[in-house]
């Protein structure tokens, strides 16, 4: 197979890994993963996957040692990466959500605001971006690479912390009060922007992105079926929420249809007794893979 037939993909290691790997198996990509390996195998002979830390991938689709990748736009604005974003994919470590980095302190702490770190040490493993955010804000402090378990730095050995949180459970836990969120990030999908100018690559990322996407989209949605008289359909329909018109199909027995609709899997404990009430028969739930628009 020609080089060029290939698409070198960055994907994460790390806290986004499972998570990246079951958007992909739902997109229709199986992928399989050794411990003792860096480079995981693809059931698509065009793609040659390669596992990297988030922190990295920017980097290395900027260099163009990799077509494309998917990592937080934290890291691509901590790398400060010329690189070409394709999407943004909404999804994290624990949900389908953004991510933020905030500066937290002890709760007991004097510090309530940005200002109050005017000669104060930061610890944080966003500490490119950090500067760069305090230096706009007119702020002098210190910031210091922190290798992990942040949230114990202060108050010993910092004064605050920038710290990424996705439900703010692990601040509390070590007794730290949020300051001010300083980014608000989600995964996206990158390229190097040579590779995105090669049209084979371009459609073949364009595709996977679709595909992604559609997994996402139908992450929080579900298929809804049922049978329904003619006297109760317009009830029904004025209590289907759908994204688009719903089928309806007529069935064999006369005056009677089915309908089948895709809704927010959120809104079915409340809707599906009043389908019931509204004479709505042999309801079905269904999951949904992939949601193309």
């Amino acid at each position: 197979m020609p080089a060029r037939n290939v698409l070198k993909l960055g994907l994460p290691k790390g806290s986004l890994q499972e998570s990246t790997l079951k958007l992909f198996r739902k997109a229709g990509y199986h992928i399989t993963v050794s411990h003792r390996s860096y480079y995981p195998s693809i059931d698509d002979p065009e793609i040659q996957p390669m596992l990297i830390r988030a922190q990295e991938m920017a980097r290395y689709v900027d260099y163009g040692i990799l077509d494309c990748g998917l990592t937080g736009y934290d890291w691509i604005l901590e790398q400060n990466a010329d690189v070409k974003e394709i999407a943004e994919l909404n999804y994290a470590k624990e949900g389908l959500r953004p991510v933020k980095w905030v500066v937290a302190v002890p709760a007991d702490s004097k510090i309530r605001t940005l200002e109050d770190l005017n000669g104060k040490r930061i610890a944080t493993e966003l500490v490119a971006f950090t500067k760069r955010y305090l230096k706009s804000k007119g702020i002098k402090a210190t910031v210091d690479f922190s290798w992990g378990a942040t949230e114990v730095k202060p108050p010993h050995l910092a004064d605050a912390i920038v710290e990424l949180t996705e439900t703010g459970t692990s601040l509390k836990a070590n007794n730290l009060r949020v300051v001010e969120t300083i980014l608000v990030s989600s995964t996206r999908f990158i390229a190097n922007r040579k590779a995105w100018r090669d049209g084979w690559k371009r459609q073949k990322m364009e595709n996977l992105v679709m595909l992604l996407r559609g997994a996402l989209e139908a992450e929080e949605r579900v298929g809804l079926k049922m049978n329904l008289p003619e006297k109760s359909l317009k009830k029904v329909l004025s209590l289907l929420p759908a994204m688009h018109s719903p089928t309806i199909s007529a069935l064999t027995a006369e005056d009677w249809y089915d309908i089948d609709v895709v809704i927010e899997e959120k809104l079915l404990r409340d809707l599906i007794p009043k389908l019931k009430s509204a004479g709505a028969t042999g309801i079905v739930e269904y999951q949904l893979n992939k949601v193309i628009p």
